[in-house]
């Protein structure tokens, strides 16, 4: 399964920008940079953290899945130039980066930074302030990288500018030699629970979703020369617009894919918030082949501009979708509206990687939540004793070979998460689904957010795809509160499109079509916007303390 060679990130970027010199990899606002250009600036920063003495201490072969031998460094920024420079570069340097929300606050940096037990922490000026409240509590934290903006603060005490450090020349002594095993590491969003830390070998996540194995394909790269090959043979020719945050895996996955095709990565100018006229523009000036999005967050105020707007996307072949579901009124509108274009929507987790995937086409939609999964992908029973075959029935959705080594920091998880199934170690990392008599997967949804009511388990997937059916309803969150009656009720707060409204009995008709009486919610609350994450998934914590809110007042 791993082929001739191991992968480390760090190589796979350089061997393409070795390749590939002058060709495009990156546009964003008036810079188009050259895959040599960003390749220079990520060796400038490996220069320096190694000459701060970051890097690896311990070798993987010495430790447990759950425990890093090397030195941890926060991205702390929104989507840029930046990100993929402190990413890439701290691979080359063997420190392990991390992904940091930038929605965060004092005390879930204070967590997360502590949790991490971060070493070096790469930030915007407009964030400086949060990092100065929290920095005298992080005694590991002794390397503070600030990339100047527009936000009038100044450098803080003992930080380095970003762009000062670019240039630092190589050690004396050398620049440490990356590994296949070398980490990657990616914390998981928290919109459930605390976040973790997922810790991948890079070799492995490469071959699992960021191009080491080619789409479509159970066979991988098996040496540089063939990645190289692979770059070069039709370079320039595919491109992809970043809408979703670098912080996200699906986003970091979808830029390496790009590298290895030896293709650009566009990002829309502002990267506060997605502003749909100039994202559409610029997939047009660009003449873009793929746009990712996360779900109707992102979805549905593109397809409401394209539907008013003129813009010419005859360049445009795929609409990815992954990390929250799109429901299938969206979905029908952007074939509707681009009948030439394939919606693809895929499924996959932190702790799991790319799973399975399915294709929609103008004319030729497939069945809701239904997925073709992948060789190594399957469905284990929910005691966890096997793997069962099609037409089972329903249990885990899981996969095995390519998948992380464990939590940092947490062995009692790591045991939970990667079981041992039939003498096979698999990651489960908790979404139930059901095996289909053809042997694709219905993916029922997660675990952790699924409904008790009355004895019977209801998931919040389900009922929010048949709510969004509604024209009315803009975005919905499902979630269970408290119930005499039911143990657990369902709730679904709504965001109702501008000018529109719904009744609840008119909510309650539309679910009608599509779900059985037991799931349709018992109370429909009322939100001007749906909170969510950065990367469109929803907040469900946020969302059960309205419902359960609004249950206690209509007490």
């Amino acid at each position: 399964m791993s082929g001739d060679v191991t992968f480390n990130l760090s190589d796979v970027f350089g061997s393409v920008a070795r390749a590939l010199p002058d060709e495009t990899f990156l546009v964003w606002r008036d810079r188009r940079m050259t895959y040599a250009e960003l390749d220079a600036r990520v060796s400038g920063f490996a220069h320096y953290l190694t000459s701060v003495g970051l890097g690896a201490h311990a070798e993987r072969d010495g430790l447990a899945g759950h425990e890093s031998g090397q030195d941890h460094l926060g991205i702390y920024l929104r989507n840029g130039n930046e990100y993929l420079e402190a990413m890439i570069g701290s691979f080359r340097a063997r420190v392990a980066p991390f992904n940091v929300s930038y929605r965060y606050v004092e005390e879930e940096l204070l967590y997360l930074l502590t949790d991490s037990r971060a070493r070096a922490l790469v930030y915007p000026s407009e964030f400086a302030p949060r990092v100065a409240a929290i920095r005298d509590r992080l005694p590991d934290l002794s390397v503070l990288i600030q990339v100047a903006d527009d936000s009038g603060h100044e450098l803080l005490p003992g930080a380095v500018d970003f762009e000062s450090i670019l240039g630092t020349p190589a050690p004396a002594e050398g620049m440490p030699t990356p590994t296949g095993d070398d980490l990657y590491v990616l914390y998981t969003g928290g919109t459930t629970g605390m976040p973790k830390g997922v810790l991948w070998r890079q070799h492995d996540i490469f071959l699992s979703s960021m191009g080491g194995r080619p789409w479509g394909s159970d066979q991988p790269l098996r040496s540089y020369d063939e990645l190289v090959a692979k770059a070069g043979a039709s370079p320039g020719a595919m491109s992809l617009l970043m809408i979703p945050p670098l912080m996200h895996g699906a986003a970091q996955w979808a830029t390496f894919n790009m590298v290895t095709m030896g293709g650009r990565v566009v990002i829309p100018d502002d990267v506060e918030r997605m502003r749909p006229e100039a994202v559409l523009r610029l997939a047009e000036r660009e003449r873009v082949l793929s746009i990712p999005v996360v779900g109707d967050a992102i979805a549905r105020p593109l397809i409401d501009e394209i539907e008013k707007g003129d813009y010419d996307l005859s360049g445009l072949v795929t609409i990815s979708n992954g990390g929250a579901p799109m429901s299938p009124t969206v979905r029908a509108r952007i074939l509707a509206a681009l009948p030439h274009v394939m919606v693809m929507d895929a499924v996959g987790a932190s702790e799991s990687g790319a799973q399975m995937s399915t294709f929609n086409a103008a004319g030729a939609e497939s069945a809701p939540a239904t997925f073709t999964p992948q060789f190594d992908t399957a469905v284990v029973s929910a005691d966890l004793d096997r793997v069962l075959n099609p037409g089972e029935g329903p249990g885990w959705l899981a996969r095995r070979d390519l998948i992380p080594l464990g939590y940092l920091g947490d062995a009692d998880k790591t045991a939970r998460t990667f079981p041992t199934v039939d003498g096979v170690r698999w990651s489960v990392p908790g979404d139930r689904a059901n095996v289909l008599d053809d042997g694709r997967i219905e993916l029922l949804g997660r675990d952790s957010v699924t409904i008790n009511s009355g004895g019977e388990k209801i998931f919040v997937e389900e009922v929010e795809r048949a709510v969004a059916a509604h024209p009315a309803v803009y975005d919905v969150v499902v979630v269970g509160r408290p119930s005499e009656r039911w143990g657990s009720e369902v709730v679904a707060v709504v965001q109702f499109a501008d000018g529109a409204s719904a009744t609840d009995d008119e909510l309650v008709e539309v679910c009608r079509t599509a779900i059985a009486r037991y799931k349709i919610p018992k109370a429909f609350v009322r939100a001007e916007a749906i909170v969510r994450s950065p990367a469109g998934k929803a907040d469900y914590r946020w969302a059960k303390a309205v419902a359960t809110d609004a249950g206690a007042g209509s007490g």
